[in-house]
């Protein structure tokens, strides 16, 4: 891959040296970053995150995944108009369940400016699976988890990578509300299932420690509701 220098005059040489961020910082410091500059982000950074993404596991080592990138504006933009369609309601519910809650309205506003600028965003990755799944189609909860398993675990990888390089980026899935309409906008075939986005830029605020519920909060052991490490 060549070193092109992008409109921020970063290049793959020098923020690929952010992989060596010790893995607990970048996990430590993760977090959904929605606010994106516009300015271009090179190709070669791109596939550096799916070359990455593609080092996780995945189900039976099938390896059926496919990745689309995509730049176009005009594409952006449709998948900007499904996503200000979904997120119109889930933002309206959100808004009113959470009145009084500055922390989950300052979350709000972040997805919300994201659909508002959704065109602006430079890149977006679409992870995909290959083979037919029907969501609706009755089946056990662990035939749609087993499905999905084997893509979200890269999802994270590209993340985590992206993180390391000083890239932005969350997993969304409110441009993919309507399947069919979305393979229309990408060119995907039936055999192929869009599984989230990834929109990428530079981050216009910064990375840092996220806050969360003690891990004895959320660990129980043996069974439900036996939580020996609680505070």
């Amino acid at each position: 891959m060549t070193d092109v220098s992008d409109a921020t005059g970063k290049t793959l040489g020098e923020v690929e040296k952010g992989l060596d961020m010790p893995l607990q910082e970048a996990m430590l410091t993760q977090r959904a970053i929605r606010r994106l500059k516009p300015d271009l982000v090179d190709d070669a950074i791109v596939l550096k995150c799916i070359e990455l993404a593609l080092k996780a596991p995945t189900g039976s080592n099938g390896q059926n995944w496919e990745f689309l990138v995509v730049k176009d504006r005009e594409a952006k933009a449709a998948l900007g108009r499904e996503n200000r369609r979904s997120s119109s309601l889930y933002l309206g519910v959100g808004r009113r369940q959470n009145r009084g809650n500055d922390a989950m309205l300052r979350v709000i506003d972040a997805v919300q400016w994201q659909a508002d600028h959704f065109e602006e965003i430079p890149v977006l990755v679409v992870p995909c699976l290959r083979g037919n799944h029907l969501p609706f189609v009755p089946m056990p909860p662990m035939v749609h988890s087993s499905y999905y398993g084997s893509i979200y675990p890269s999802v994270q990888n590209l993340l985590l990578a992206a993180r390391a390089m000083g890239l932005g980026g969350a997993l969304i899935t409110l441009p993919l509300w309507s399947t069919t309409i979305a393979r229309r906008i990408l060119g995907l075939p039936t055999s192929v299932v869009p599984c989230c986005v990834v929109p990428l830029g530079w981050p216009q605020g910064r990375y840092g420690p996220t806050t969360r519920k003690p891990v004895g909060d959320v660990v129980h052991l043996d069974r439900f509701g036996n939580q020996p490490w609680k505070d």
